[in-house]
């Protein structure tokens, strides 16, 4: 008789077949079924949102796996600052059955490129981790070394809303020809969108035709707290 191996789910740690149990992935955060489909703000008829529409992003769309907060931002804390590895493709795995609904899968996918300094702090660069096992497991060439993070900035979560945009400006570098091409930007956050903005306007510099970003988590704060990525 075979027996079945089984592995305890990485949040409540119960025997399970997969990294999470049924009753956890159930209750993952989701994100509001009437979105932006180009920065997933909700909105009440799930078309462009007023923000997108006055100053467009240099980005096509977003789709993203939950919304940021517990446990996911829990799974990304760890998988960023205690070095667990595990992590990332259970994230990746999610992502990619967020995807199951595309149509018309990019050319190639783009990690979020870390600063040196950053990445010799952490030892790894997290989007880098997702997007290995999405090219993978999803047959889309990766381009790892494609863009380089030039400007060493303070993170993004340490400063004011209004000061993001200006603390990632220039902070990019991509020298590869992309002419006509669909990319998937990959990072595992997006919270106001700038630091996927500042690279998509460098990607469609060299000659990006379409740009999807794929994140694992979208922050989406109360709307009377604040307004969506162009703040």
């Amino acid at each position: 008789m075979q027996i079945l191996s089984l592995k305890n789910c990485v949040l409540c740690g119960i025997p399970t077949k997969q990294d999470l149990c049924e009753p956890c992935y159930n209750h993952l955060p989701q994100l509001s079924p009437n979105h932006c489909p180009i920065c997933l703000w909700p909105v009440p008829t799930a078309e462009i949102c007023g923000a997108c529409l006055t100053k467009p992003p240099a980005f096509t769309r977003t789709i993203a796996a939950f919304r940021y907060t517990f446990p996911v931002d829990a799974m990304i804390h760890a998988l960023k600052y205690q070095t667990d590895l595990a992590i990332a493709p259970i994230l990746a795995k999610s992502l990619i059955t967020g995807l199951k609904s595309t149509k018309k899968f990019p050319d190639v996918i783009i990690p979020m490129p870390l600063h040196p300094i950053r990445l010799r702090e952490r030892g790894f660069n997290q989007a880098m981790e997702i997007g290995r096992y999405l090219s993978k497991h999803m047959g889309i060439v990766l381009l790892p070394d494609s863009c380089q993070r030039i400007k060493h900035t303070p993170p993004q979560t340490g400063l004011a809303w209004k000061d993001r945009q200006k603390n990632i400006r220039k902070a990019f570098l991509c020298k590869i020809d992309l002419s006509g091409k669909h990319v998937a930007l990959v990072d595992d956050v997006m919270t106001t969108g700038a630091t996927l903005n500042e690279l998509a306007k460098v990607l469609r510099k060299q000659g990006a035709a379409e740009i999807s970003n794929w994140v694992i988590a979208r922050t989406l704060p109360e709307l009377n707290q604040i307004g969506p990525y162009t703040l």
